[in-house]
């Protein structure tokens, strides 16, 4: 009779897998991610941003779909498809759009760090939806993390940075997060598919901001506008999105997340290789704090709600 009441869902409580796959996963969407920071920042030299995160969103979608029906998959139904929806509008429709509006006045590498906060607003909403247990080390971990992104702020104010496209950038980590444990909390899915119908609905919402937005629409005619869309399309949405979705199946949301800790590494230093970026020694410095404040938080296993004393767990 309790069941489903009191009970957070499966996917929420299934204990992490062990062995090297959730590990390669990890790596691997470590390693992409890394790089499509620095791609949206090539690709928007040549296209309106919102305008190519939608027509990436929309050649995603048509592949997906296409993936699934090859393997004979059925798309998402009921509480899997709602899961997806809410997972794709987050995920897709709104962090896409504003990640690629902020990179067009934010350099690269510091968009990465900026979505270096996803660990903590992980932990704050799987908290605050009962999936997960606030430890002390996700809590010290958090302060300086939240620390990290007030002197970036600081230095935004003193013109080193732009406010709007910092702050742009800092809601579309916090949409990303939210999307990720909104498909965390509905039932376990088949990654490609659930990412198939989240993409569909995400090029929806990212081509009506588009259009409200009163951008361009050219079609990329040219290598320049091609190769990121192509690059961005294939290894992140096929790739990284996907990976990450069946990562998700099988580890806690703020394990998942602390993947932000290698990306902003990779993205600084392919930043300052290949664009030039040079960041301020105030940036630096609040870079520095956030990326502690993750390691701090990463110490040791994320502990579900199921596992609080009974007296501790939340109703």
């Amino acid at each position: 009779m309790y069941e489903g009441i009191m009970t957070p869902p499966p996917a929420a409580t299934a204990p992490p897998a062990e062995g090297a796959r959730p590990w390669l996963a990890f790596g691997a969407c470590g390693a992409i991610w890394g790089s499509t920071f620095l791609v949206i920042s090539i690709g928007n030299d040549t296209l309106a941003p919102v305008w190519a995160a939608t027509l990436r969103l929309v050649a995603a979608a048509l592949l997906l779909v296409a993936w699934t029906r090859v393997r004979r998959q059925r798309l998402p139904r009921d509480r899997a498809l709602r899961a997806a929806l809410a997972y794709g509008v987050c995920q897709f429709g709104v962090n896409l759009p504003l990640l690629y509006w902020g990179e067009n006045r934010v350099p690269s590498g510091l968009a990465a760090v900026a979505f270096a906060t996803i660990p903590l607003s992980s932990a704050l909403i799987t908290r605050a939806l009962g999936m997960e247990r606030l430890t002390r080390a996700k809590v010290a971990g958090a302060g300086l993390a939240l620390a990290g992104v007030a002197v970036l702020f600081s230095g935004s104010l003193e013109g080193h940075v732009a406010p709007l496209g910092l702050g742009a950038i800092l809601l579309a980590a916090t949409m990303a997060a939210l999307g990720t444990v909104l498909l965390k909390r509905g039932p376990r899915q088949d990654p490609i598919a659930a990412n198939a119908v989240a993409c569909a609905i995400g090029a929806v919402v990212s081509m009506a901001a588009s259009f409200a937005l009163g951008e361009a629409h050219a079609l990329p005619e040219t290598p320049g506008a091609l190769l990121p869309l192509a690059y961005l399309t294939l290894a992140g949405s096929l790739g990284a999105f996907v990976v990450m979705s069946w990562l998700i199946n099988h580890w806690p949301v703020t394990r998942t997340a602390y993947v932000s800790v290698i990306v902003p590494v990779i993205a600084l230093g392919l930043g300052i290789a290949v664009r030039g970026e040079r960041l301020s020694a105030v940036s630096l410095a609040g870079a520095a704090l956030v990326l502690l404040g993750l390691i701090t938080g990463m110490r040791g296993r994320p502990r579900l709600a199921s596992e609080a004393r009974p007296d501790k767990v939340t109703p």
